[in-house]
């Protein structure tokens, strides 16, 4: 028998944020057809009527009309006396061919988070991964086993590690070092973009050796190749490169508290003195009240199995207990963490 609370609130509340959430992943879906059927490059070169844009997308005309519309309606699209364009958002980020084109990122979350996220209440049970299955690569699934299905994933990343590469190569100041190793590095993409911005730089992707054929066709193809050199090899069992600076992107939040201890140790030993470690994630803030770096954690912990971010004072800690001193943390895109810290000594000794 289901009884009322006679001091529960009853009027004056709006339930429309409950419902706005309720329905949140319609308007993701949304933005994934639209960057599927490449509406936004089909107005790269000017507005289109409602039939233009529906014949040049491949529309279907009884679902167009609302479709479009939704997509003014969540910002970007703008529809003016019948006819539609992009948003400044839009045309920056989700017109195909563009240096800043976000679709392949895109692309990859419609990919990835819908399976493993529509078993969330079966892991919440359970404890278990779901969906990528770990003995598969982890969190990559069996991508690995797959070339093509391996480069869409890492396209989809490297529409990130644009951005990300550009930013880090602001926040940090690289006149002082001569080589840095990424950690982690896939195939090469945010190396390139550092070595672009700061030439002087020495540089070397650390990845599992069956992405050495991957690495080559891309720095190749982006004119790299005896820029960026590739070593393979396992963090935990195959010695990391030496170098000033080491950067650990999207690296921690694949392990638990003690591998990535143990990690930072190996990190440490590798870094030459004076040199520094760079880490970055969607680091969970301190409180824990950032809903949207709660919900990352969440991801990986549904998609492997000792995976999640991390609090930034627990990766100051771990950055500490491996030797280094602490150089602090500050925010990269409004979305991520950087955490630094430097080995004593002197530089080049």
């Amino acid at each position: 028998m289901t009884t009322t609370d006679a001091t529960a609130p009853t009027v004056g509340v709006d339930p429309g944020p409950l419902i706005r959430l309720t329905i949140a992943d319609c308007g993701a879906k949304v933005l994934h057809s639209a960057v599927q059927l490449d509406v936004f490059t089909a107005l790269a070169d000017g507005p289109l009527d409602a039939a233009e844009l529906a014949a040049a997308a491949g529309l279907h005309p009884r679902l167009a009309a609302d479709f479009l519309d939704a997509l003014a309606g969540l910002g970007l699209l703008t529809r003016q006396d019948g006819r539609y364009r992009n948003t400044p958002l839009a045309e920056v980020y989700l017109v195909q061919g563009r240096d800043t084109y976000l679709g392949g990122f895109i692309d990859l979350t419609n990919e990835t988070l819908y399976g493993t996220w529509g078993r969330l209440t079966e892991a919440l049970r359970t404890g278990e991964p779901q969906h990528l299955d770990p003995d598969k690569g982890g969190f990559v699934g069996d991508r690995h086993a797959d070339p093509e299905k391996m480069k869409r994933f890492l396209k989809g990343l490297d529409a990130f590690s644009d951005r990300m590469g550009g930013e880090l190569a602001e926040a940090v100041d690289w006149h002082g070092y001569r080589s840095f190793v990424d950690l982690g590095g896939a195939r090469g993409n945010l190396a390139a973009v550092l070595v672009n911005r700061h030439p002087h730089l020495e540089a070397t992707c650390y990845d599992l050796p069956r992405t050495g054929p991957i690495f080559d066709e891309h720095v190749g193809r982006l004119g790299q190749t005896g820029r960026i050199r590739f070593v393979g090899g396992d963090f935990f069992a195959d010695p990391i490169p030496s170098a000033d600076v080491i950067v650990l992107g999207h690296i921690l939040h694949g392990f638990d508290a003690d591998k990535s201890r143990e990690l930072l140790r190996r990190v440490y030993d590798a870094v030459r003195p004076g040199g520094a470690v760079l880490i970055y994630d969607r680091m969970i803030d301190d409180d824990r009240s950032n809903a949207d770096r709660l919900l990352s954690s969440l991801h990986m912990r549904l998609v492997s199995r000792d995976g999640g971010e991390y609090r930034i004072a627990d990766c100051r800690d771990w950055v500490r207990a491996a030797g280094f001193t602490d150089g602090g943390a500050r925010p990269l895109l409004g979305t991520h963490t950087l955490v630094a810290g430097h080995r004593p000594g002197s530089r080049h000794e």
